[in-house]
Order: C-alpha cells, then sequence, then structure tokens
C-alpha cells in the first residue's frame, strides 16, 4: 500500500529510543523528512547513529517537553529546519511504575508530569499551526493502562485515560480545520519500560523478574511480546493520508491481551 508518506515533514517525540525510534525509522523509510526529539543528547546522538546505519538521516532536537515553551520552542526549531510540521508522533514521557504500597502524592503528579503534560505540550504547539495550514496528523501513543486498571500503574493508567479524553476531544474540535488526531494503546511491548514494570511488579508480589518475564511471555494470545516496530507500522498507517477518514480513534494494539468490546 502506498502511504502518501514522501517528502511529508514528522516529528517524533520521545524518538530516541523504544516505540518513538522505531516510528522514526518506519517513516524515514517511507520517505518523510523526520525530525526526533528527547531530553538526552546522548541518547539522540545514539538514535541517530543508529538510523544513518539503517540509511536515514534525520535530524535531532533536544527538549524537556514538561514545559510549555521548550515544546513551543522545539515545534519553531524543526520547521525552520525541514519545513511546516505535517505529523506529529507523540511517544515521549512515561510514568514510573510504582507497587500500590509504596504511592504518595508526589506519584500521581509525576505521573501527569510526565506523560500527561509531555504529550499535550507538543500537542498544543504543533496544531494551531497544523490548522492554520488546513491538514495535519497526530498520533499519540498512550497505552493500555488507561483503560484496565494495573495494580503497579495506577498514576500512569490514570494519565493515559486524561490523555485519551483530550485526544479525542481534539479530535472533534480540529476535525473542521483538517487535523487529525488519534491515539494508539500498545500493550506489553519488549521495551526496557516493560523491564521497568516488570520490576515494580517483582517488588510488590516478591517473585524474581525472570518468573514474570516468561509468565508474561506465555500469556500473549499471539504466543510472543509485541516489538516496537509492530507499534510503529499501526502508528504510520494513522499518520498517513491513507488513514485520511480516521479520526478520534483509539486503537488498542496488544494482541488481543486485552479481550474487551470498546
Amino acid at each position: 500500500m502506498e502511504l502518501g508518506l514522501n517528502g511529508q515533514v514528522a516529528l517524533v517525540t520521545g524518538g530516541s529510543k523504544g516505540i518513538g525510534l522505531a516510528c522514526a525509522q518506519a517513516l524515514a523509510a517511507e520517505g518523510a523528512r523526520v525530525a526526533i526529539a528527547s531530553r538526552e543528547p546522548a541518547h539522540l546522538e545514539a538514535a541517530v547513529r543508529t538510523l544513518a546505519q539503517a540509511g536515514h538521516a534525520v535530524r535531532a532536537f533536544a527538549a524537556d517537553l514538561c514545559s510549555a515553551e521548550a515544546a513551543e520552542r522545539l515545534v519553531q526549531d524543526v520547521e525552520d529546519a525541514l519545513g511546516p510540521l505535517q505529523l506529529l508522533v507523540c511517544s515521549a514521557g512515561a510514568a514510573q511504575r510504582t507497587p500500590p504500597a509504596e504511592l504518595q502524592a508526589h506519584h500521581w503528579h509525576a505521573a501527569m508530569q510526565a506523560k500527561y503534560s509531555t504529550t499535550l505540550h507538543a500537542v498544543q504547539a504543533a496544531i494551531g499551526r497544523m490548522a492554520s495550514r488546513g491538514s495535519g496528523s497526530i498520533v499519540n501513543i498512550v497505552g493500555t493502562g488507561g483503560k484496565l486498571a494495573s495494580p503497579t500503574h495506577l498514576p500512569g493508567g490514570a494519565a493515559n485515560a486524561a490523555l485519551m479524553l483530550a485526544s479525542v476531544g481534539l479530535a472533534r474540535a480540529f476535525g473542521p480545520q483538517g487535523v487529525r488526531v488519534n491515539v494508539v494503546n500498545p500493550g506489553t511491548v519488549a521495551t526496557s519500560r516493560m523491564e521497568q514494570g516488570l520490576q515494580a511488579q517483582s517488588r510488590m508480589t516478591g517473585e524474581p523478574v525472570a518468573v514474570l518475564h516468561e509468565r508474561l511471555r506465555r500469556e500473549q494470545p499471539l504466543g510472543r511480546l509485541a516489538e516496537p516496530q509492530d507499534i510503529a507500522r499501526v502508528v504510520l498507517f494513522l499518520a498517513s493520508p491513507a488513514a485520511a477518514y480516521v479520526s478520534g480513534a483509539v486503537l488498542t494494539v496488544d494482541g488481543a491481551m486485552t479481550p474487551i468490546v470498546v
């Protein structure tokens, strides 16, 4: 299928590793002009090298999206370097996994800052520009924790739920101006964040991480854990003109792990 992404200017927040890096690579492979953003310059440098080895040249920008002002500067810098932004993929930010017995008020505040604010700051910086030009596509990578409560992911799940609501509301509000907004909810993906979650679960249950990892793998209906590329392929479709009439969608990508009708 021709996705129509050749020459499109795309920004991937959280693009230096994990799902974000996989999205950047997939977009570049389709011919998009890609910028990636992360708080950590060292992670960005490693990502640029990885993408260059795959034959993709991307622009990298260090930005802490907990700051709305930093998000505005990021989008301006990307447009100055590459041209008007047409695609935004938000993969930055993740709340720390915390067993319920360890929860304190600051965990809830930190989760909203880490996930909700980082995403909404980037969206806010881009969506008005897209609307003024009459087109744009935004995909927010959120997570199934916003629909299915996990004991070790309650603050993060609450942030995810809020982000889903904001995303579909923005899709409705900015649709008349040609901007689409969609959400992808990955299930368990083989990244460093999964390992952090297993460590929190281990502290809560007393079971070794290796035991939890093997059980998680066996429980997957498709017989394996998702890889970042599995999520990136879905993001790529939703971001592209091939999904021109898909907006306000919240798509779970977890290999049928949570068999619910929504």
